[in-house]
């Protein structure tokens, strides 16, 4: 006989905030300056590339300073600094985008879409995983996303996916080709110049890695948004208040005209001009912050809106954004406490430590494992590149792997994880323009990350097995 009281009920485990869950890391970062033995490696600039890097054999304690509970609060508003490009980004984008739904071309295009697509929803998913796939392959598509992921969310919704979804086809997409580092001038570029290979070099075998990260990816996502379409209930997001959900489900049938189609051709322009501007004038955030806003500014002039109507919406569209673009700075304040602290590189040395002692294929196995854990302190592209292959590469030589196999660790590792990381600005800027909690995000994406680092896994060991080279 159960000896329950009937009148009390089991509480059910609650997911924190996201911000619960981001200052608690924060935390814990500070408590690590008390405990991980404080160390640094010495820095040099590279004359030849202008890259700041590490000598791999420098590293020496410090003495140490522990982030005092003051400080620990005062990492917050320094992270907002820290972050600003990437939080002005995201209210602007938010801004933009409230205005361009006020000429109606948004959801006059959208309409056409969702026509175009009509009894052929599952093709969506694959083709525009594999357009992103193919940017973040080429051009390392990352924080560039952002600015994609409003008219992503409107198209998934009207079709019957949920924001997760939407979040999926364009970022996750980007992510395969950004991680799988096939032609990606920022990790695989810089990378391949540190451990002096020729550039792009064992294309082949990363376009093998390429093609299973992105058919891995297609199926998974595929499933969950099968499962949503059948029934609402099965999302991740059922019972959060979505707004504007219910009017684009109603977007069928709206007349596109003239003007809808002139601020959709300035919209397509600014993009064209932003993959231009990226691609061969090193455009970056604040570049593409620009290009939004004076997108924003004319396509609503374009689309009859009138100037104060323009503000209205435009601070509307910042104001619905606010969540998300402060959880960029909230993240950023963990690299500030852990900065701050002296332990990055008592971290870095430590791991590396550990994969000395693996035999080939496991040690090839170990540095991609440990570049992903590296990758939460460094969620950096060039700048995880410039402080561990350094290390790695003559690591590597040492244990008789080849380099190429440390430049694949290395891009699986920093690319596979920044979908995961609470510490990654591109995936958190991501969010916040989907409105999409973080503790809903991990629920959905860990167990591709799962299946991506097993594959990820095998690739590495091939590599060594295999002594892929040039050397």
């Amino acid at each position: 006989m159960s000896t329950e009281n009937p009148g009390t009920t089991r509480k059910k485990f609650k997911v924190p905030h996201t911000y619960v869950i981001l200052f608690s890391i924060v935390l814990l970062a500070a408590i690590g300056s008390y405990i991980i033995p404080p160390g640094v490696y010495d820095r040099a600039k590279d004359e030849r590339t202008g890259r700041t890097l590490v000598d791999p054999a420098s590293y020496h304690s410090v003495e140490r300073t522990p982030v005092t509970p003051f400080n620990l609060f005062k990492a917050v508003p320094r992270g907002m600094v820290a972050g600003a490009q990437i939080i002005f980004c995201i209210f602007i984008c938010g801004g933009v985008f409230m205005v361009l739904r006020e000429t109606g071309a948004i959801d006059a295009g959208v309409s056409k879409v969702i026509m175009a697509v009509e009894g052929r929803e599952k093709l969506m998913i694959p083709l525009l995983m594999l357009i992103f796939a193919i940017m973040g392959a080429t051009l390392g598509l990352s924080e560039e996303v952002i600015v994609f992921i409003p008219i992503g969310v409107a198209i998934a919704r009207a079709v019957g996916y949920d924001d997760i979804v939407a979040v999926a086809m364009m970022s996750t997409g980007a992510a395969i080709g950004f991680s799988s580092g096939v032609m990606n001038t920022f990790t695989v570029g810089v990378a391949q110049s540190i451990a002096e290979l020729p550039l792009f070099s064992g294309i082949q075998f990363r376009l093998v890695g390429f093609a299973l990260l992105y058919f891995a990816a297609v199926a998974y996502t595929l499933r969950y948004a099968n499962k949503v379409k059948q029934d609402p209930k099965n999302s991740y997001l059922y019972g959060i208040e979505r707004e504007g959900a219910e009017e684009v489900k109603d977007l069928k049938g709206i007349k596109f005209t003239g003007t809808h189609g002139l601020v959709l051709l300035i919209v397509l322009i600014s993009f064209i001009y932003l993959g231009y501007g990226v691609l061969y004038e090193g455009f970056y955030i604040t570049e593409l912050t620009a290009i939004f806003l004076a997108m924003g500014v004319i396509g609503g002039l374009v689309g009859k809106v009138s100037p104060s109507n323009i503000a209205r919406s435009f601070v509307a569209g910042c104001a619905d954004i606010t969540f998300g673009a402060l959880v960029v700075g909230l993240a950023r304040s963990i690299l500030v406490v852990l900065q701050d602290g002296q332990i990055i590189d008592s971290i870095i040395h430590w791991l590396a430590s550990l994969v000395s002692v693996l035999p080939g294929g496991l040690a090839a196995i170990g540095m991609f494992w440990v570049q992903s854990v590296i990758n939460f302190f460094i969620p950096s592209g060039s700048g995880q590149a410039a402080t561990t292959m350094p290390i790695m590469t003559p690591l590597a030589d040492m244990i008789g792997i080849t380099r190429q196999t440390a430049v694949m660790a290395f891009h699986y590792g920093d690319g596979f994880s920044n979908s995961i990381i609470p510490t990654s600005a591109s995936l958190m800027g991501v969010l916040a323009m989907a409105k999409v909690p973080y503790e809903k995000w991990f629920k959905f994406i860990w167990p591709l990350m799962v299946i991506w680092t097993i594959i990820g896994s095998i690739m590495c060991f091939a590599a060594a097995v295999m002594k892929i080279g040039p050397f």
